[in-house]
């Protein structure tokens, strides 16, 4: 059974300098076409009406870019094709300041009960430094328009080593942060990525990012904040009070099926990985010619797909459960890895117990290297066929 839904609006009204994501300056006239070409998407792929689907995950990009009337056209498609209603979670991403108060009541009319704030940081001078144009005051002003109108589940990325951030810039951020008391915090260091304004910065030796002993400062004072305050680590960059994990993002991480809907969005269906075309004309002429706007597909071998379950399960604090990955694959993950595991303990990387294998704390620093000791032979697999 698919689980999830992704769907993909890849306009901005600035293009952030770290962000390598399917996105576009917002052209109206654009938008209206894409907007239809992504429900014919939709109506092609998604037979009946009604679906169910235990999480929808509105992305971008940024949604909330787009007009009333454009949104609640996306949103009509949407909750004619899925059931609403008993869709566990239904999440939009957002910049502060993007809402007035007929947007947050649309949202809510259509039964989006999330919202994932792209707040990045504390710091008015840091934000224009990083190609946002919302200032701090724009996050209080949103945070309390949603939860006057009832949407208090709200999450807000924030990004730490930026160019020349400090620890104790860092520290202020979280403390502004904590004050707000929400459900869920996502919490990533900053990633230079190609085509990129940061990237090409850094080429040119004008980007000047943290020594690594502060990026990995500023990671454990991120982690014993959250800690102090109630706020529990579930994944390597979430923390959520107890019941507020996003449940969308643990169909990812537990490897589990969805569809991807839009200019450069990835799905995930049985036996195979898809990813759409990026360029918007393009983009927009084959959904609108058949509805099928896919690039590549990717055939998950059996290889692979225990690979995905180990890399993105270890993502989970809880790590891999013994049983689900039995039930998932007919065989214990122990047949496969004892050595790795063994080796993994040793190091203090890994804790091994009746239940799970999942990263210690000194692991979740080590991520990378704990992973490619999970990476297989096609002959490791020969005693298991």
């Amino acid at each position: 059974m698919v689980q999830s839904v992704y769907i993909h609006i890849p306009f901005c009204q600035q293009i952030c300098h770290y962000c390598d994501f399917t996105k576009f300056f917002y052209n109206e006239k654009l938008a209206d076409e894409y907007v239809e070409a992504l429900k014919n998407e939709i109506n092609v792929n998604v037979s009946g009406k009604n679906n169910k689907v235990k999480t929808i995950f509105i992305g971008g990009g940024t949604p909330t870019a787009l007009t009333f009337k454009q949104l609640r056209s996306i949103l009509e498609t949407i909750m004619d094709k899925f059931d609403i209603e008993n869709c566990d979670e239904y999440t939009i991403e957002a910049n502060p300041g993007d809402f007035d108060t007929d947007k947050i009541k649309l949202l809510k009319s259509y039964g989006i009960n999330r919202i994932s704030l792209g707040v990045q940081v504390f710091d008015d001078k840091m934000l224009e430094e990083i190609g946002r144009l919302h200032k701090v005051k724009d996050v209080y002003t949103t945070i309390n328009h949603l939860q006057q109108y009832g949407l208090s589940n709200i999450s807000i990325d924030l990004i730490y080593a930026l160019p020349n951030q400090t620890v104790e810039n860092f520290k202020q951020t979280l403390d502004e942060a904590i004050q707000f008391d929400l459900p869920h915090y996502s919490t990533y260091a900053l990633q230079i990525e190609p085509k990129t304004v940061f990237y090409n910065k850094f080429k040119k030796g004008k980007l000047h990012r943290p020594p690594q002993e502060d990026e990995v400062e500023m990671y454990e004072l991120l982690r014993n904040t959250m800690r102090k305050n109630g706020i529990e680590q579930y994944e390597i960059s979430n923390f959520a009070k107890p019941g507020y994990e996003s449940k969308h993002n643990l169909t990812y991480w537990n490897n589990d099926y969805y569809y991807g809907f839009g200019a450069g969005a990835h799905g995930y269906l049985p036996g195979k990985r898809t990813g759409n075309i990026r360029p918007l004309p393009a983009y927009v002429k084959q959904a609108m010619e058949d509805g099928k706007p896919i690039l590549t597909t990717d055939q998950i071998s059996l290889k692979e797909n225990i690979e995905e379950e180990l890399f993105l399960g270890l993502r989970k604090l809880s790590g891999i459960n013994r049983n689900n990955f039995e039930h998932k694959f007919g065989f214990k993950f122990d047949s496969l890895y004892s050595e790795s595991i063994s080796c993994l303990v040793q190091k203090g990387w890994l804790i091994n117990d009746t239940e799970a294998i999942h990263l210690s704390d000194q692991g979740i620093l080590f991520g990378n290297e704990v992973f490619e000791q999970f990476l297989l032979d096609d002959k490791d697999l020969n005693h298991l066929r």
